[in-house]
């Protein structure tokens, strides 16, 4: 293995999984820190962690242990993946993490870099935009555990660390290689944000950082780093292959965000689903048996979706608590996932980090095989020792008719 890679959720680790593997890297993706070593034709090891929103010294913990199990797997370099739109709250978990990781590899330069160009995620000045707004202006204003409201990224890390908070311009960045590797010579421990608002720009930092041991960011950052183990002669270009699944399939939906919305709006349009109310789950006003037996009745792909607008889910966080509704609905979303694997579906689609890492843990998916884009940052997924296909998507992701595109790729005709 040439490249370890720690995400810190489950559609995250999918999303680099897929970054990697299209560019010929041969990809496992791991659910948690396996108990044995990997296969020796392993080039990119995903290990997916549910940490973003874990308590601080519970992330670095797990983070630290990935690390350990990759490096005695071979590898070079560690890759510490976080969402493209730097989810954490003032306090964490992405600086916390990466410090405590930079310390562990004994690295003193760091490059930050969620931008993901193919996704509308650009870094300018330090301050990240989703498409052409502030984020603090986008709907990760609203999420409901980690909202951004403040788009500098040198600002928002700075609360998180005791290093250094740098900046690389895009100015030094379209100089090239060569000047990024000149502002990552200095001595004193630093973070360093970069901005990036093409795929060209994630190129020459991917390039500049070939000699680090620890780099930070989304997946765009790992665009070239495929080609840094091509140039050195130490992999080829792998072939894909991917064989759709037959049968029933099922979605779920724990993300609130306005892309998921969107899609789920779309979706129900013209296709079985059901909505599960905060005040349903709380209360248990429905079972996941009896959502299982409403599923598995229809005749086409039921939508289970928990997405609500971010009005209702500050009244549900309010009524409730925010980490008791929180884990009600991931444990339902997991127990649904299980009792439609026990009735014979062959396919789930998840929406949201959250749902996605409930669905999977609940599953007990231990490695996952890395199929065909489904849409930019959202990759088919088969489970190594079943027929079982997934599509873990960020609650941020893919096109209003993402759905119907999924089952598509996953299931065909």
């Amino acid at each position: 293995m040439l490249l370890g890679v720690i995400g810190d959720d489950f559609t995250g680790s999918s999303d680099i999984a897929n970054t990697l593997a299209k560019a010929g890297m041969k990809v496992t993706q791991y659910t948690g820190i396996p108990n044995n070593k990997a296969d020796k034709t392993v080039e990119a090891g995903v290990i997916s962690l549910k940490s973003r929103t874990a308590p601080t010294a519970q992330a670095i913990q797990q983070s630290l242990d990935a690390a350990k199990w990759l490096l005695e797997q071979g590898c070079e370099q560690i890759f510490f993946k976080y969402c493209s739109t730097f989810d954490s709250t003032r306090q964490g978990n992405i600086g916390p993490v990466a410090q405590a990781l930079a310390e562990h590899l004994n690295e003193d330069q760091v490059i930050f870099c969620p931008a993901f160009p193919a996704t509308g995620r650009s870094i300018f000045q330090g301050h990240l935009f989703v498409n052409d707004i502030l984020l603090s202006d986008s709907g990760m204003k609203d999420h409901p555990l980690t909202p951004m409201t403040d788009p500098d990224l040198r600002r928002w890390l700075s609360n998180q660390t005791k290093w250094d908070v740098k900046h690389i311009t895009h100015g030094a960045v379209d100089a090239g290689e060569e000047e990024v590797i000149r502002q990552l010579s200095d001595n004193a421990p630093a973070f360093f944000i970069a901005d990036a608002i093409k795929d060209e720009d994630l190129i020459t930092l991917g390039k500049a950082v070939k000699k680090r041991k620890l780099l930070t960011g989304g997946s765009g950052l790992a665009l070239g780093l495929p080609q840094n183990f091509r140039d050195a002669g130490k992999i080829e270009t792998a072939s894909m292959q991917w064989e759709k699944a037959g049968g029933k399939a099922i979605i779920l939906s724990g993300s609130c965000s306005i892309a998921t919305r969107a899609q789920v709006a779309k979706y129900k349009e013209n296709c079985s689903s059901l909505e599960l109310t905060a005040h349903d789950i709380f209360y248990e006003k429905q079972t996941s048996d009896s959502i299982c037996d409403w599923a598995i009745k229809q005749s086409d792909t039921p939508l289970v979706y928990a997405s609500a607008e971010p009005s209702v889910v500050k009244a549900a966080q309010e009524e409730f608590g925010q980490e008791i509704i929180s884990e009600k609905i991931e444990n339902l979303m997991g127990a649904i996932a299980t009792g439609m694997v026990e009735r014979g579906v062959k396919c789930i689609i998840s929406a949201g980090g959250e749902t996605s890492g409930a669905v999977v843990t609940a599953l007990k998916l231990r490695a996952m095989k890395i199929g065909p884009e489904i849409a930019p940052g959202v990759p088919a997924l088969k489970d190594s020792k079943s027929d079982l296909v997934l599509a873990l998507k960020s609650g941020n992701f893919g096109s209003e008719n993402f759905f119907e595109e999924a089952l598509q790729i996953l299931v065909g005709d």
